[in-house]
């Protein structure tokens, strides 16, 4: 599929993690879609080296998703922090 294909379902990943993990986020919609992106490689990067899922298919789907909720989380802690300095 590519950097495109990759692009595009981290976009996706991004909005469902944003839906599953409501609230105001520090950078906006725009940070969320990233982070979603990086998370969604990232996650599913992660699932292919320890053989969890395959290449491509839904597990890959779950795997960007909960990815990116990771990183989301890690993102309101930092820049929460940072912002009540």
């Amino acid at each position: 599929m590519g950097i495109i294909g990759t692009i595009v379902i981290g976009f996706i990943v991004g909005l469902v993690a944003k839906f599953l993990m409501p609230g105001r986020d520090p950078g906006g919609f725009i940070i969320t879609i990233l982070l979603g992106i990086a998370g969604s490689v990232v996650g599913g990067w992660l699932g292919l080296q320890f053989g969890i899922v395959p290449e491509t298919g839904f597990g890959r789907f779950v795997l960007g998703v909960i990815g990116a909720i990771v990183l989301l989380i890690i993102y309101r802690i930092v820049v929460g922090r940072s912002s009540a300095a």
